[in-house]
């Protein structure tokens, strides 16, 4: 168990990665049980589906941030790994805040609020230590997503100390476009190129690649870091559907050339390109919702399930596989994993649109998640916890 312990806390990946699994299940089970059985929700300083967004978005999503760009950034600037003892910190200081929120009903709120706005900024001081070795704009960009990120967590906070009014649904907006920001730019940078990889492994003619279009990607750039910055500054308005709809259009013209019908005989590829589809398709929806055509909520829920969900799923398991040794194909329950994410996503929407069956939409569309992060965690089990098995891919 030492050994075990050791190797789970020695590598960004492997302990954010398995803590975002694991809390994932947890706050899926949590938000079941309080569907179904509302008196059993604790007493919160804030209400439980207030709890379930700020997790889901502060807490799980973070957790998947943290395990990416400890293991990526090292491999952008050639800058040493992060050891151990900053790992287990970062780990302490994301458990934490975790703990914080789940007994807010008896903790100062500003006390709360310390705690769980702790983690980012380490992680963002130890990411900047390693980017300023080679600080590559297209790069350095992220330091500038995470602020607006932990920004965005504290205008939650300011609301639930009694300092603001009306900053909640707005830190929560914010911190969901910021997550959905950074896919449009890491997406749009590793959809393409791990399709291109494996085409090119698989003897397919250099003309049949995927292509990207430097107009829609530096389009989709700047509208994907307007887009949270404008909602905190601005609010959800008009202006904001506005810019939605053309990052959600943006998108999928910058997917229009990168192979993803070739990408879909390889489950590992066609996660990626799933999820990037499910962030134009509620990048449109949230949009014409905000604009008066649709549901919010829905359109939201396609982002925080579809987008986030699904691709913080595929991007996972593709780096836990590669950096802990094993093949880039996806286990069997890994594949139904990134499916179910899917059609929790659509029926979490559908439910919400038609207004038909709403609670058992929502029971279903969490019980797909429930079911999609179990058998992530019985498929990347090994990978997360034991040994390298060869080359790191």
């Amino acid at each position: 168990m030492p050994t075990i312990i050791a190797r789970i806390l020695g590598e960004g990946f492997r302990v954010f990665f398995l803590s975002a699994g694991l809390y994932g299940l947890f706050v899926g089970v949590v938000w079941g049980l309080w569907l179904t059985v509302p008196y059993m929700a604790p007493d919160y300083g804030m209400t439980p589906p207030m709890w379930h967004a700020h997790e889901m978005i502060f807490g799980y999503a973070t957790a998947a941030l943290g395990g990416f760009f400890l293991t990526a950034v090292p491999n952008w600037t050639g800058a040493p790994e992060a050891r151990a003892h900053f790992i287990t910190l970062a780990a302490g200081l994301w458990l934490a805040g975790r703990m914080a929120m789940w007994f807010s009903g008896v903790l100062p709120p500003v006390l709360v609020a310390v705690v769980d706005l702790a983690f980012v900024p380490v992680l963002g001081a130890k990411i900047a230590t390693q980017l300023i070795r080679r600080p590559k704009p297209q790069n350095m960009i992220f330091l500038l997503l995470l602020s607006l990120i932990w920004v965005a967590d504290m205008m939650t906070h300011l609301q639930w100390i009694g300092v603001t009014e009306g900053t909640l649904q707005t830190g929560l907006r914010a911190g969901l476009l910021a997550l959905c920001a950074m896919i449009a730019i890491l997406g749009g940078r590793i959809t393409p190129a791990f399709t291109r990889n494996a085409m090119k492994r698989a003897g397919v003619p250099e003309a049949d690649w995927p292509v990207s279009v430097a107009l829609f990607d530096k389009a989709g750039m700047v509208l994907a870091l307007i887009l949270p910055l404008g909602v905190l500054v601005l609010g959800a308005g008009p202006l904001a559907g506005v810019l939605a709809l053309a990052l959600g259009v943006v998108q999928i013209l910058r997917m229009a050339n990168w192979r993803s019908r070739w990408a879909a005989r390889q489950p590992i590829l066609l996660a990626l390109h799933l999820g990037l589809g499910m962030l134009a398709m509620g990048l449109i929806l949230w949009g014409l919702a905000v604009l008066g055509l649709g549901n919010e909520i829905a359109a939201l829920h396609v982002l925080g399930i579809g987008c986030v969900g699904g691709m913080t799923l595929a991007v996972m398991s593709r780096a836990a596989l590669g950096h802990s040794g094993r093949a880039l194909i996806a286990p069997a329950p890994m594949v139904v994993a990134y499916g179910l994410m899917a059609v929790a996503a659509l029926s979490r929407w559908i439910g919400a649109e038609l207004n038909a069956g709403y609670m058992v939409a929502m029971l279903l569309s969490d019980g797909l998640w429930v079911c999609a992060f179990a058998l992530y965690l019985i498929a990347m089990w090994p990978a997360l916890t034991g040994p390298r098995t060869g080359r790191e891919g």
